[in-house]
């Protein structure tokens, strides 16, 4: 029992450790340790088929944006606005679990709910369902705001603030109404409102002079 309790918190220190030293540019790393608390809070929700595995959603939460970091997308402007950062992630995920001595018998469940983790798509398992819940909450709200506004100037999408207005404008318009579960629905109120009052703020102080 005693080693069995010792190989989870081996690989969950590595893989912690990992991402932390691999989350560039720095502003990437927190959207980790924070949607690894929102999928334990959504774990159980009464509409899934059963609890999602907490090994599965931990893994998946800290490795699901591998892909989208300095040092594993491309640097050519032109590959990188092709990139789909999904199979990349899922190939080096597999081999980092297997390394840190992840369980194996659960690698099938962290690549599918990595595969399925954005809002374009409907997963069917329960850790898919929670961790695509998790990172739509991440996308509204104050954390919304923030993880946007903090590309202007260095994402080469976003010269200036108007540039990332439409993506936030999109966000508070489309996300909210395609989470799956009450519980995060319930979470999602209070950073609608947040964001709606940001936007509405925004355009009355700068009016005409938006930059």
């Amino acid at each position: 029992m005693q080693m069995h309790d010792q190989i989870p918190a081996q690989w969950r220190e590595r893989m912690c450790e990992y991402i932390r030293a691999e989350a560039l540019p720095v502003d990437k790393f927190g959207h980790q340790p924070r949607l690894a608390v929102l999928v334990g809070v959504l774990a159980d929700a009464p509409e899934l088929d059963h609890p999602a595995d907490p090994d599965v959603l931990f893994a998946a939460a800290w490795m699901h944006d591998l892909g989208v970091f300095t040092g594993h997308r491309p640097t050519d402007p032109d590959e990188l606005a092709q990139w789909d950062h999904v199979p990349y992630t899922l190939a080096a995920t597999d081999r980092l679990l297997r390394q840190w001595e992840f369980p194996q018998e659960k690698l099938p469940a962290v690549a599918l709910a990595i595969q399925t983790h954005e809002a374009r798509y409907q997963p069917t398992t329960p850790e898919g369902i929670v961790l695509r819940d998790a990172d739509i909450l991440e996308q509204l709200g104050a954390i919304g705001i923030a993880r946007s506004l903090v590309k202007v100037g260095r994402d080469t999408r976003y010269h200036r603030v108007s540039d990332v207005l439409p993506v936030l404008d999109r966000a508070l318009q489309t996300l909210p109404g395609q989470l799956r579960l009450a519980r995060a629905r319930s979470l999602a109120k209070p950073r609608i409102a947040v964001m709606q009052a940001y936007l509405q703020a925004l355009r009355e102080e700068a009016g005409s002079c938006m930059e």
